[in-house]
Order: C-alpha cells, then sequence, then structure tokens
C-alpha cells in the first residue's frame, strides 16, 4: 500500500478531480452554458467534493476529517441529481448521464471506504 502524504495521493480526491473535469467539459456546451443557475449548482457540488476531500485531510484529524469526507459524500448526491436534471433538459445524452453518474458513484463509494477505514482506526 502507498503512503498517503498529501491530500493528491488519495485516490477518492483523484476521482473527484476526474468528476469535476467531466462536469466542466459538459457545462461548456452552448445549450448547458446558458443554465447560469445549474451550471454553478452542479459545478459547485462537484467543486465541493474534491475540496471538502483535501479540507478535511490537512486537518490533521481522523474526527474532522470523517466530517469534510461526509460534506463531500452529501455533494456527491448532489452531482448525481443535477445530473437529472442536465438530462431531462436535453443538456446531455443518457449514455454521458450515466458515465457521469457511474464516476459520482464510484467516487462516493471511495469516500465511504475511506470514512470505514478511518472509522476503525
Amino acid at each position: 500500500m502507498t503512503k498517503i502524504i498529501r491530500f493528491e495521493d488519495l485516490e477518492c480526491w483523484q476521482q473527484a478531480r476526474a468528476l469535476v473535469k467531466e462536469i466542466y467539459k459538459v457545462t461548456k456546451r452552448k445549450e448547458f452554458s446558458k443554465d447560469f443557475r445549474l451550471v454553478g449548482q452542479i459545478q459547485g457540488s462537484a467543486i465541493s467534493v474534491m475540496a471538502n476531500i483535501s479540507e478535511g485531510f490537512i486537518r490533521k484529524s481522523d474526527k474532522e476529517f470523517i466530517q469534510f469526507l461526509f460534506i463531500a459524500l452529501s455533494s456527491a448526491a448532489e452531482v448525481q441529481s443535477h445530473l437529472y436534471v442536465a438530462l431531462d433538459q436535453d443538456y446531455i445524452a443518457e449514455s454521458e448521464f450515466h458515465s457521469m453518474y457511474i464516476l459520482t458513484e464510484r467516487t462516493a463509494k471511495m469516500i465511504s471506504g475511506l470514512i470505514k477505514y478511518l472509522r476503525k482506526k
């Protein structure tokens, strides 16, 4: 197992970064980009996943880290909910929805796994 020294070493943070990248890619599209409120919401919640993992990591306390990981987990659920809106408005295709939904789900599972690990420590 690789030693975790920086938040960038965390797999869940790396997955969250990939999620942010995908969200930004689709929200730059012409029709999607005009929906300022949804764009701000979905980008903000995706960024929140990534940011809360890093912010919690830097606290150096497992209890605080777990708190921030739960916030990241909540933000991941928010991203998934916003993806439904994007799909329903035809901003993204069904295949893109599934791809990003699964990426978000994978990220959330990694965060949950880290929470379980930290609680057992």
